[in-house]
Formats: structure tokens, C-alpha cells, sequence
């Protein structure tokens, strides 16, 4: 157990996935890789990876078995269903960074335990971009020893690498606090830029006013833009906000904690996704705000 990590078995070569494990190849990690689309699993070879048939012959003889799957039910189904935990050796790491509801993590952390495996919580912040500079942020849950054995892997695909806490949970606790405040934060500002528009004020000069004043946010400053653009470029879709805010409310009931702002938002994003532009750039969710106020849905800089 005291021995480095040198092979990594990775599962979800998605559009995170394949920039973080070809930053891990870069790093000197050997990386066996497994994703259920045949053309991920080719750029992992041509990139010098392993491409293996399933999760369980990616685990078979790694340290560690990276996860960067969808949601939680993607996890159980790859470590218990597909045979995964059982083919990574006794002592191996299992490193969950996908987003998960904190009660859920605490549950698979409990398995993987109880099998003789470790088990680090550790969802990421940074999106596809972070994943391609190897920027992440990654907030991790582990025992300090664990957590210690993990570090090199962390730091080879991130710029910010958190120990948050000892218990499984605490990771996708504060991943759901910072998605409650990101989705908020882009739907509010969709609200205002959507008011702007309505009463006929330029957009993009409002943006350039409000960027460096008080009202400013990161994701006023990010969104801000694209949200005027009518087809922007999708770097996480509003889909993803339908989920993580869904997780933000799955916690917020668990804990018996009100959470009304998160709440707004997930409606929000849901109608936006329910007319048809769940695949759409998050930044869309201004869609939902001009059919409000009755506008057409579609963005402009007038």
C-alpha cells in the first residue's frame, strides 16, 4: 500500500475524460483506459495509453481506479456491476471524481472500503477547458495517508488540489455548494441581461460595465458573452446544470437544509432544457428569461 501510483485504470474518456488522461500519460503514468465508444478508447491508444475492452480489465493490475463517469448510478454500475472493484488489487485506490450526491458517495465509499480497497471522494471544478490545461480543481475526502498516495495524480491535472475533509461525502459536498452558487450566479445574470434587453439597453455595453464593478461575478464575466451570442459555443450544457442542481436539491433534502435559490435556478434550467436546449450552452438558460418577458429566444447584442 505504501508504494506510488504508477498505473491508473481510467473509466469515462468523455469530453473531461480524454484531456485528463492524456494529461496523466504526459506525467509519465502508464493510463489503461475503458469508455464505451470505441473512438475515445483509439485517441487513448494513439496517445499512448492502454485501450482495454471493459472497466474490469482497465482495473486489472492498476493502483488506482480513476472514475469520471456521469452520476453515481454510472459508478455502482462499473464497480459492483461491471467487476471492476473486484479486478483492481487488494489496497488499490478507487478515486471517484465525478459529481454525486454527498449521501450516495458515502454509500459506494462504504463498499469499496469494506472489499479492502481505498477510496478517495473527489469531484473536479474547471469544466472541459480545465480538464484540456490541466487546471482542475479538485476537492478531495480521504484519510491523510490515502489522500497522500494520490497527491501525484491530483497534481498532474490541476492547479488547485484541496484536502477537504477525512470522510467520503466531503468532497461531493463542497462540489454541490459550488454548484448550487454556479448555477445561481448564471442564472441571475441571464435574468438581468435579459431585463437589459427588454428595456433596450445594450447588452454588451452593459457587460462592459458591470464586469469590473461591484455586481461582477466570474460567471457574469464567462457567461456574460455568450449569452448574447445566439449559438455559442457549448462548454457545458445546460443539461449538466439540470443534474448538478437536481444533486444540489437531493442534498439540501437529505439534510433538511431550505434551499429556495437553488431551487429557482433547476426550474429554470429544467424549462429551458424541457423546450428543447438541453444540449445548448448553458449560458441559454437567458432563453428561458425572453420568453418570460416575450421576447423571441434568441440572443442579441442590441
Amino acid at each position: 500500500m505504501g508504494d506510488p501510483v504508477r498505473t491508473i485504470g481510467f473509466v469515462g474518456l468523455g469530453a473531461m475524460g480524454t484531456p485528463m488522461a492524456r494529461a496523466l500519460l504526459a506525467a509519465g503514468f502508464t493510463v489503461r483506459g475503458a469508455d464505451v465508444r470505441a473512438s475515445a478508447l483509439d485517441e487513448l491508444a494513439a496517445a499512448g495509453g492502454v485501450a482495454c475492452a471493459s472497466a474490469a480489465e482497465a482495473a486489472k493490475g492498476a493502483d488506482t481506479l480513476l472514475l469520471m463517469v456521469v452520476n453515481a448510478a454510472q459508478a455502482e454500475a462499473v464497480l459492483f456491476g461491471a467487476g471492476a472493484l473486484a479486478a483492481l488489487p487488494d489496497g488499490g485506490i478507487v478515486v471517484l471524481m465525478a459529481t454525486c450526491p454527498p449521501a450516495a458517495v458515502a454509500a459506494i465509499a462504504e463498499k469499496v472500503l469494506a472489499s479492502g480497497r481505498r477510496f478517495v471522494d473527489s469531484p473536479v471544478s474547471g469544466g472541459v477547458a480545465g480538464a484540456k490545461a490541466a487546471s482542475l480543481t479538485i476537492m478531495a475526502a480521504a484519510d491523510d495517508a490515502t489522500f497522500a498516495a494520490i497527491r501525484p495524480v491530483f497534481d498532474a491535472l490541476g492547479k488547485r488540489i484541496f484536502h477537504v475533509g477525512d470522510k467520503p461525502g466531503q468532497g461531493a459536498v463542497v462540489k454541490t455548494v459550488n454548484q448550487l452558487l454556479c448555477g445561481a450566479h448564471i442564472a441571475v445574470a441571464a435574468e438581468g441581461l435579459a431585463l437589459a434587453q427588454k428595456l433596450g439597453v445594450n447588452a454588451a455595453l452593459l457587460l462592459d460595465v458591470m464586469g469590473d464593478s461591484s455586481a461582477a461575478s466570474w460567471m457574469l464575466r464567462d457567461r456574460g458573452p455568450r449569452m448574447l451570442q445566439a449559438e455559442p459555443e457549448v462548454t457545458s450544457a445546460v443539461d449538466i446544470f439540470v443534474k448538478d442542481l437536481g444533486i444540489v436539491l437531493q442534498a439540501g433534502r437529505d439534510a433538511g437544509a431550505a434551499l429556495p435559490m437553488a431551487a429557482l435556478a433547476h426550474q429554470l434550467f429544467l424549462a429551458t432544457s424541457g423546450r428543447g436546449d438541453g444540449s445548448a450552452d448553458d449560458s441559454q438558460v437567458i432563453r428561458c428569461y425572453q420568453l418570460l418577458n416575450g421576447m423571441t429566444a434568441k440572443n442579441s447584442t442590441e
